[in-house]
């Protein structure tokens, strides 16, 4: 394991280094994209004759598991990490918008999603079950808070819209594991099995799930802000935090709690009282080690993302259901966005851009891969895979690659409806 992480740390540093030396793209990109050229580089190799390349990279892939690695790992270091770099006072004056996109606009698109890709598996001759077809709804929903993140820091987007963005994501990456492992529990999947499925068993596993995630992760902010109140020294308040981070994910998992939702609260509180609990030195301190550990588990992240293209063999068919269903995502997307915002539009003063921007802005990362990857081995799990793979690299590609100018455009529409509004 250590040689393996190892080799990946040496590989993520090298594509980073070319990145940002030549390249200039956002990390997040940049390091996907070349990921992925060296995994099309290695697989050509292995088809040219030169032996062992492909199975040596493939192997190494599989001893980190890249399931473990996001979801039981890095996931809870990076959710709360963005959650601590909010402005958690404004997300609380925004938060109808955030909470509304967060839940409703995932549940819609995992249905719309989930039956549009139950429809195409079988037009491409890929008979895929309606559940499995749902799960992948799930998985490929929510917008990955991290590479949004990583856009949002470089655009240099108003407060309102980046605050919209960035919570939105971040709580729509909890509900959508969470719907997701709901899903898996009603399909039978091993290791997600609740019992017999009624509505009361569904809704009363959803509730336990996110309303007991965020409650668990109140609790665990307000242990740390009182701990921490207390004591200046700030490698104790790093220390401190970090087992609150770590330890507090694991007890959620045990606890049959949503980890994800409970890490965004405990970052969020801690985020709005981090002025009263530290003081400048040590809050200097803290935010410069957890911004540092998160832009650096990032570029790891889409790092491994990128390399993960060896372990995806596809057929013809998974490529056609592929480019069918990336343009199903970006419309399932839109859908879920602007119905909400029939009324959030009035009601918040967000310009028609802000339905755009949360569209095409709406990446999709290392989550869907995790829980795509974490599935049972089953006969449409590589279906799955192959699709979600496909999404996933588009939508970094792509729609990370041409973001800006729709990034400005959406910010001076915003900055004139607040100057209007004044």
């Amino acid at each position: 394991m250590l040689s393996a992480f190892a080799v990946l740390l040496g590989i993520t540093a090298l594509l980073a280094f070319l990145n940002e030396r030549y390249l200039r793209f956002p990390t997040t990109v940049g390091v996907t994209l070349a990921g992925a050229l060296a995994s099309i580089v290695i697989i050509a190799l292995g088809a040219l004759g030169l032996p062992g390349v492909r199975e040596w990279a493939a192997e190494l892939l599989r001893t980190l598991d890249f399931t473990q690695f996001v979801l039981n790992g890095i996931l809870s270091v990076l959710l709360f990490a963005g959650s601590l770099s909010l402005d958690a006072r404004q997300l609380l004056r925004q938060r109808a918008s955030i909470l509304t996109l967060a839940f409703f606009s995932t549940l819609i698109s995992t249905f719309l999603i989930g039956l549009a890709a139950y429809g195409i598996f079988a037009l491409v001759g890929l008979e895929v079950p309606l559940m499995w077809a749902l799960l992948f709804g799930a998985l490929i929903s929510p917008t990955d808070p991290v590479a949004v993140l990583d856009l949002l820091k470089r655009a240099r987007v108003p407060t309102k819209i980046e605050t919209l963005i960035a919570g939105e994501s971040l709580f729509n990456d909890g509900v959508g594991v969470v719907i997701f492992l709901v899903l898996a529990g009603v399909a039978g999947l091993e290791g997600h099995s609740h019992g017999p499925v009624t509505v009361q068993s569904v809704l009363g596993l959803f509730a336990q799930e996110a309303l007991g995630g965020l409650l668990f992760g109140a609790a665990l902010g307000l242990l740390g802000t009182r701990m921490l109140r207390s004591i200046e020294s700030h490698a104790v308040e790093v220390l401190i935090t970090l087992a609150l981070v770590v330890g507090g994910y694991v007890a959620a998992a045990d606890l049959g709690l949503s980890g994800p939702l409970a890490m965004v609260v405990a970052g969020l509180v801690i985020s709005a009282v981090k002025h009263e609990v530290f003081t400048a030195e040590t809050r200097e301190h803290v935010e410069g080690f957890w911004e540092t550990t998160d832009q650096v588990l990032n570029i790891l992240l889409f790092t491994f993302i990128g390399l993960d293209v060896l372990l995806t063999d596809t057929s013809a068919a998974q490529l056609l259901a592929s480019a069918l269903l990336i343009g199903v995502a970006l419309g399932a997307r839109w859908i879920s966005v602007a119905l909400p915002f029939v009324f959030l539009r009035r009601r918040e003063g967000y310009s028609s851009y802000t339905v755009r921007l949360l569209t095409w802005g709406g990446l999709r990362g290392g989550i869907a891969i995790s829980l795509a990857l974490g599935l049972p081995e089953s006969p449409w799990r590589g279906h799955v895979v192959a699709v979600t793979y496909a999404v996933v690299l588009f939508s970094i590609a792509v729609q990370g690659l041409t973001i800006m100018p729709l990034v400005h455009r959406a910010s001076a529409a915003t900055n004139a409806l607040e100057q209007a509004g004044r």
